[in-house]
């Protein structure tokens, strides 16, 4: 009869309801608010790293979001007490817009949506029920541990091919931010899962190596052997855009690695924008429109 509400949970959802339903009839409100590399770098807008979560683009994004929330965030919340979910969730808001501005810093990138917290939410309860049950598209029961190895490999495998328009970067950073930040908060029960929490960890931490050694938008492999393979993001940027974007990823690894660390497609890539610049140098075109 007196079973417990977690206030807290359905507190989020009523308020990221009325934000995205209100976004849904005001562009202006989502542009205000949404993540963009741009704005927060150049523009220090850093509230964007939040308040993204609490926009979605359409019903259906936010009824899975919610959904989501509803039976992953009510029960986490009457496990580990309103406090500590609550900073469960808003670090891994942080932690996934934090990786998808580090993988996007060179790119005209926007993102909105709960994704990256409700993915901490999730891998918080695989961090304490291991050996429990998740309904893998609602339909397909797997233990947990299981589902949090095939959403690493899943989401880093779609993150590279950028075939569709999902957020897979913010996914993984807040998956891997809320089970770090449930292992800090909650030890003892941690250790109790112990090697399912080192399999998990030992995965993202290799995600992160990756990622280090492969900026996204850069024709290079960590992987001795392999070919590269040229990683084309998928947004609205221009082509000027893209150029600049391209260019300055590979000047970021010139600066940490040197000449030498050049793929012969990096090297084609800067050669192809100096024919860029020196043509429209000699053109009667405005200074303004060069791309360096």
């Amino acid at each position: 009869m007196n079973e417990p509400i977690a206030i807290y949970t359905f507190a989020i959802i009523a308020v990221t309801v009325a934000c995205s339903l209100f976004g849904f009839g005001n562009r202006g409100f989502v542009e205000r608010f949404i993540f963009s590399p741009r704005q927060v770098l150049a523009g220090k807008e850093y509230y964007r790293l939040v308040t993204s979560a609490f926009l979605h683009a359409n019903f259906n994004h936010l009824l899975m979001n919610m959904i989501s929330l509803y039976f992953f965030g009510s029960a986490l919340e009457l496990s580990v007490g309103p406090w500590q979910f609550l900073f469960i969730y808003a670090m891994a808001i942080i932690g996934g817009s934090l990786l998808s501005l580090w993988l996007h810093r060179n790119h005209e990138y926007r993102a909105l949506g709960a994704s990256g917290g409700v993915c901490g939410v999730v891998f918080s309860y695989i961090a304490l029920n291991p050996n429990g049950t998740i309904y893998f598209h609602l339909f397909i029961p797997m233990p947990a541990w299981v589902y949090g190895i095939l959403f690493l490999v899943g989401s880093f495998i779609a993150l590279r091919r950028q075939r569709d328009n999902v957020g897979h970067d913010a996914h993984l950073g807040g998956a891997i931010i809320g089970l770090w930040t449930t292992g800090a908060l909650q030890p003892s029960a941690v250790r109790e899962n112990l090697m399912w929490f080192i399999i998990l960890s030992a995965i993202a931490v290799a995600l992160f190596f990756y990622f280090i050694k492969n900026p996204m938008m850069l024709p290079t492999s960590a992987f001795p052997g392999k070919p590269a393979r040229w990683k084309e993001q998928q947004s609205q940027a221009s082509p000027r855009r893209r150029d600049t974007g391209d260019v300055d990823a590979v000047l970021d690894k010139i600066s940490r690695e040197g000449m030498d660390s050049l793929t012969d497609e990096e090297r084609s890539l800067l050669k192809g924008v100096s024919q860029k610049f020196q043509s429209r140098s000699q053109s009667d075109k405005p200074k303004s429109d060069l791309i360096i």
